[in-house]
């Protein structure tokens, strides 16, 4: 009993935050054609930042303590501590409490090694969000929010900027919380894992926001029944963990529509039994992937452009245009300014993570070869360093803090 309480507070502060006027406005739109009129009135309130996250965060605990898994820590410190540890607390990645409240509970000795590691995921955060994914922000900016018409082409480039803006911004910001939280001596879960070398749409979702993506699965997917009640049963239940996924990013119908979208890439996958048909790591032991390999990732690739350009749209209209000049002769078009630096650094974030692919961040340098030379090392740190003071785009909010 407690337990459900504790889950209906902690949903009904969000729904009350971030859904109401959404729900109530829909419902009122619906509703007039059919000459009743709810009157209701819209809740003027500020959303307060990363709700859904430190949310989701809180119902991990209860939910584990009701299942077993962990014991009620009667540590207050450690609980708060736990449910607003400030590196994750307004982005994440979604912490269990299975993983962090033990380590703060457990003493803590400085690791030198840990230390500099942190450091250094923190440096290539601070390179994604800055370098790239403010570069590409203004970039997308000019071409999406204008009433000048544009062409195929520049909505399409736009696009392109948008999916590197959104990886480099929430990727660094996940980057700059687990490094920092390593200089505490805490480690939070990896939250990224190269997601735009997928080779389909399943391998994306194992590498796109983890921690978000396997709290569905558990406390979602798996009591809804999971794979274990039959096909038609499974492709319920996979719709609808990816249809409260995208109404988990926000509450506008285009976040609905992007999470139907990926839905519709996911369940062929699913009923042809290869939603597991790439785990292991792509090109593995060569430094090129092969002509089959560029095709699923480049093919990966531009599906997930287009839910980008649904989740970034201003409404289903505004996506319906968009998708009508896109996929139109002016697709060939490019008509308007095209920010080469933007597409640049994007270039060269794709090249470094590409040869850092199986490592946990593209900054963990082995210390053998070139690498063991400590003056290598600190030119690369410094190269980086002065890229961000010279390159960094115009200052822009971190995305998912709306969120």
């Amino acid at each position: 009993m407690l337990a459900a309480a504790n889950i209906l507070l902690n949903l009904g502060i969000l729904g009350t935050f971030k859904y109401f006027n959404f729900f109530a406005e829909s419902l009122s739109a619906l509703l007039a054609p059919l000459g009743i009129e709810l009157g209701w009135t819209a809740i003027n309130i500020i959303l307060p930042v990363g709700i859904s996250f430190y949310t989701f965060q809180a119902l991990s605990y209860t939910i584990d303590v009701y299942r077993g898994r962990i014991g009620a820590t009667r540590d207050v410190v450690a609980f708060f501590a736990f449910v607003s540890f400030f590196p994750q607390l307004v982005a994440g990645p979604i912490e269990r409490a299975t993983n962090l409240l033990p380590q703060f509970l457990a003493p803590r000795r400085f690791c030198y090694a840990d230390a500099v590691d942190g450091a250094r995921q923190m440096l290539w955060g601070f390179f994604k969000k800055m370098v790239v994914a403010d570069n590409c922000a203004v970039a997308a900016n000019q071409i999406f929010d204008t009433t000048t018409p544009q062409s195929g082409g520049m909505l399409l480039l736009g696009a392109i900027y948008f999916t590197f803006q959104i990886y480099g911004d929430f990727s660094g910001y996940s980057d700059i919380a687990i490094g920092c939280s390593r200089l505490f001596g805490i480690r939070l879960r990896r939250n990224f894992a190269f997601p735009y070398f997928s080779r389909d749409i399943a391998e994306f979702w194992r590498r796109w926001h983890i921690s978000l993506n396997t709290w569905f699965v558990d406390y979602l997917y798996i009591p809804l029944g999971g794979s274990r009640r039959g096909t038609a049963r499974t492709l319920l239940n996979t719709a609808i963990v990816f249809l409260v996924s995208g109404l988990w990013h926000g509450a506008n119908w285009t976040f609905v529509a992007w999470g139907a979208w990926h839905a519709l890439l996911f369940i062929p996958l699913r009923l042809a039994g290869r939603q597991r048909a790439n785990e292991g790591l792509v090109a593995e032991g060569r430094l090129l992937p092969s002509l089959k390999e560029i095709g699923q990732m480049t093919a990966t690739f531009l599906l997930v452009v287009v839910g980008w350009i649904i989740f970034r749209a201003e409404n289903i209209g505004h996506a319906i245009d968009i998708f009508g000049e896109i996929f139109s002769p002016t697709i060939l078009t490019f008509d308007g300014d095209i920010s080469r630096k933007a597409l640049l650094f994007s270039a060269i974030l794709l090249l470094v993570e590409w040869l850092q692919r199986h490592r946990e961040h593209a900054l963990q340098l082995p210390t053998h070869g070139l690498w063991r030379w400590k003056i290598v090392r600190w030119a690369v740190y410094y190269a980086i360093v002065v890229a961000l003071f010279i390159f960094a785009g115009e200052s822009q909010t971190f995305i998912y803090f709306q969120f």
